[in-house]
């Protein structure tokens, strides 16, 4: 497997991990240092943001929040943006989410370091 297939693997777990409350394969996509942050707007129109990391990601998954989330009719796109040697930047099109992803390969293979999402509604 290639670099640009196994960057799409990582982020095919991410996604699939969390909609399928598979907290194993979340935990394989994601950096123990995972800075991840979601914007998003309260009612007055305010911007907010929502910071978490790894062990939270891992939890909630295996908690099914994000099975709950699952809308029928399900699809996301990967679009790896840049690959340069050792890092890469993904988008995410989702039917719930629009992710803007950064990875590093380590020596475990490519990891989910830093994430920027927005809900789609």
């Amino acid at each position: 497997m290639d670099d640009r297939d196994a960057v799409v693997a990582t982020v095919t777990d991410y996604f699939e991990g969390w909609f399928d409350g598979d907290a194993e394969r979340m935990e394989r996509a994601l950096h123990p240092a995972l800075a991840k942050t979601g914007v998003g707007f309260d009612k007055l129109g305010a911007a907010f943001m929502e910071s978490m990391n790894a062990t939270d990601m891992i939890g909630w998954t295996g908690e099914g929040q994000g099975v709950a989330r699952k809308p029928d009719g399900f699809t996301f796109e990967v679009t790896v943006n840049d690959l340069y040697r050792h890092i890469a930047t993904v988008t995410v099109h989702s039917t719930v989410y629009r992710e803007y992803l950064h990875l590093a390969k380590t020596p475990d293979g490519w990891k989910i370091l830093n994430a920027l999402y927005m809900s789609m509604t």
